[in-house]
């Protein structure tokens, strides 16, 4: 959800229910951040039922990661997802605040590694995901994770509904992991065009590229192209270095910026088919999920 999740989106969410993330790089400060938090924060507390928490997303590779570590403990958040990287060097000082924090894993050794580290739930990062996406079947996965670990786990990758929600659910995840259809709603800092890009998009429009990261990626192929480049001619041998020199998100960049003018989606893109309210988004999903266990139970 790289410059799509904010606070209007995360509040609307946790607001609704449902546990509203965003990746802490989405600031474009650290001061940014704070106000961020302080923001959401307040929003929340004057509710008058409680919301469901909120969820940084710690990046742990991003130049920023030790400052908006330090910021996300200050304010003593409940729940932090780390991702691209080891949570070790998160984990204590979360720990010591009290949060829990689930680490993306992409692979049995990632989730092995994670557990060793001391993280206390993972996400399940698998074939569909939108931007960096794994490569791993949701079934096997989910179930090869489950039998060594007994903590908490998200399913993510090609979640696209309540019944996407409850298929995860009988796998033996907790929690399932929804990006895609958030960014064609309301609340999303997503521009029009790319929400209707999105609208206007199936997950056949959906390419998997290290070209602008040097890591996996799911990109929208009609940006791809509207930003001037051939699909079938990128170069998928680039490092991350030279993505971030090409693509990357300063005035530095060589060639379009990926995140701002190439935009991700994942294959559950085939199931946006409106811009919606966030808060319109929870409740379909959660009648859909209702209607699923009816049926599973008969």
């Amino acid at each position: 959800m790289f410059s799509v999740s904010g606070v209007d989106l995360v509040t609307t969410v946790c607001r609704s229910g449902a546990i509203g993330a965003f990746p802490t790089g989405n600031a474009r400060s650290v001061e940014e951040l704070d106000h961020w938090l302080s923001h959401i924060e307040d929003k929340l507390a004057k509710l008058d039922r409680p919301a469901a928490p909120y969820c940084p997303n710690l990046v742990i590779r991003h130049p920023r990661m030790k400052d908006d570590l330090a910021c996300l403990v200050r304010h003593k958040v409940e729940i932090v997802i780390t991702s691209v990287g080891s949570p070790t060097d998160a984990i204590n000082p979360l720990h010591e605040i009290g949060c829990v924090v689930f680490a993306v894993v992409a692979s049995l050794r990632h989730a092995e590694k994670a557990i060793e580290s001391g993280a206390d739930g993972l996400v399940l990062l698998t074939a569909g995901a939108g931007g960096h996406t794994g490569w791993a079947n949701p079934f096997a996965f989910a179930r090869a994770v489950r039998d060594l670990f007994d903590g908490p786990i998200a399913l993510g990758g090609g979640i696209v509904d309540g019944v996407s929600l409850a298929a995860a659910r009988l796998l033996g995840c907790d929690l399932a992991y929804m990006g895609t259809r958030f960014i064609a709603t309301k609340e999303s800092m997503a521009s029009v065009a790319y929400q209707r890009m999105l609208v206007d998009s199936t997950m056949d429009d959906i390419l998997l590229t290290r070209a602008f990261t040097g890591l996996d990626v799911n990109m929208l192929r009609p940006s791809i192209v509207a930003a001037g480049l051939d699909p079938g001619k990128l170069d998928e041998t680039v490092s991350a270095l030279r993505a971030t020199q090409m693509f990357g998100g300063s005035n530095r960049a060589t060639g379009p910026r990926r995140w701002i003018d190439i935009w991700s989606a994942g294959h559950s893109a085939s199931g946006v088919r409106a811009i919606v309210g966030a808060a319109e988004l929870v409740r379909e999903v959660t009648e859909e999920y209702k209607v699923a266990l009816q049926v599973r139970l008969r």
